[in-house]
């Protein structure tokens, strides 16, 4: 079995290595003048087995060439399988026709994966359980649940705790959480007047006097974490906290997150945190190394994923 980090995540793909006590594969990747992505493997793979890690997040359309480009070089370099293991999936959120004349990219980007060379594919909590079936080839899609009750339960008392969907969409994972801690579960009803912008309307359940968890997939602006915490904490929530898989933390969400009503926002590390975000006091990271890497190594000893979250 051999590891090969891309660049989006160099810190996860270490740790990864780390923990299967691997080491990673050498490999040069450049730019061309024009930005054209030049990716060559220095080590024989021929008849391997292996996991090529990268999340495609900021520059998504970067580190997705740089994805399809190494797949390639790969199968040509005689590859016996090659798994695509994608912690934070790009691409997502387009994942079906929302209006007349628009594309469903996540489709499109999972041919790409599959015309590249990739002959199984392990990612981390889809925007949408569906996608998984988008991809003609096996497909492993991890939950991060267990790294995220595992902080919970060492942090807070789960009798004054409410977990709490910032929308209707995240209601099965959000309830499965809370199932997960045997604790209630409250939703935020909002509605999206355009991509982007988001309006709560309504909470629905009872969170005064609760210590209230947000639990979402996908942070990107926070616009919807900061609106869904303020409508809490105005129905009488004690404390607000958020937890998500995907930090993508665009336009300043970090920043903007110092002057809400969340105490604390916990993303997990499938998305490299940019060095100025990290200075919040507000921002803590949660691995999620030692649980892909467990995967990887049950996928190459031909053992069951499925009962990692039994």
């Amino acid at each position: 079995m051999k590891l090969l980090s891309c660049t989006a995540n160099t810190p996860l793909a270490e740790s990864i290595a780390d923990y299967l006590d691997l080491p990673l594969t050498e490999r040069r990747i450049e730019r061309f003048s024009d930005n054209e992505v030049f990716i060559r493997i220095n080590e024989n793979v021929r008849g391997e087995d292996v996991y090529v890690i990268q999340s495609t997040s900021y520059p998504a359309n970067d580190t997705l060439m740089e994805l399809l480009i190494c797949l390639d070089a790969l199968k040509r370099a005689s590859a016996q399988r090659i798994t695509a293991v994608i912690p934070y999936y790009g691409y997502a959120r387009q994942d079906r026709k929302t209006d007349g004349r628009t594309p469903i990219s996540a489709k499109l980007v999972a041919n790409l994966i599959v015309a590249a060379g990739a002959d199984r594919v392990l990612t981390m909590d889809l925007h949408a359980g569906q996608i998984q079936g988008f991809f003609d080839v096996p497909t492993d899609n991890l939950i991060a649940a267990p790294v995220i009750e595992e902080d919970i339960r060492r942090r807070y008392k789960l009798k004054q705790l409410m977990i709490v969907s910032p929308d209707v969409g995240g209601v099965v994972r959000a309830r499965a959480l809370a199932n997960r801690l045997g604790v209630d579960l409250a939703i935020v009803d909002k509605r999206r007047p355009k991509a982007g912008v988001s309006e709560v309307m309504n909470i629905i359940g009872d969170v005064k006097g609760r210590n209230c968890i947000l639990v979402d997939d996908i942070c990107d602006s926070g616009g919807t974490l900061r609106g869904a915490a303020q409508a809490l904490k105005d129905e009488g929530a004690t404390g607000v906290a958020a937890y998500v898989t995907h930090g993508v933390f665009s336009k300043n969400a970090v920043q903007n997150f110092e002057t809400s009503a969340l105490d604390e926002i916990v993303a997990c590390d499938t998305i490299k945190p940019r060095d100025e975000d990290l200075k919040s006091e507000k921002l803590r990271i949660l691995t999620v190394a030692p649980l892909l890497g467990e995967a990887i190594r049950r996928i190459a000893n031909k053992e069951s994923v499925s009962k990692l979250f039994d």
